[in-house]
């Protein structure tokens, strides 16, 4: 149970890293709720995964979720570059995420 409620936490940190752009600047309320939102129920899944899972592994996991998600939908939502040495270094991320998963 521990290891869905990291992946969902991980999923909110996308959806708040990805909203941080659409706030302009925390300038638009609706996009700012959202994102804060988003934070504060990461967080919350976050700290309740950790009541099983070593905070290490947690952490870096919940990290590495956030960072390929934000990374893929960065290239996906806003045109940003996917080089091959970008695809190759979020491979890298996701290979770490599951050797963590396998390690615990």
């Amino acid at each position: 149970m521990s290891w869905i409620l990291l992946f969902f936490a991980g999923l909110f940190e996308i959806g708040w890293a990805i909203g941080l752009k659409y706030t302009d600047g925390f300038s638009k309320p609706l996009p700012t709720v959202l994102t804060v939102v988003s934070m504060v129920v990461s967080l919350a899944l976050l700290g309740l995964a950790l009541k099983t899972l070593p905070v290490g592994t947690a952490y870096a996991v919940w990290t590495g979720i956030g960072t390929v998600g934000t990374a893929l939908l960065g290239i996906w939502l806003l045109g940003e570059p996917a080089t091959a040495i970008r695809l190759a270094c979020i491979a890298l991320i996701v290979c770490g995420i599951m050797g963590l998963k396998l390690a615990t």
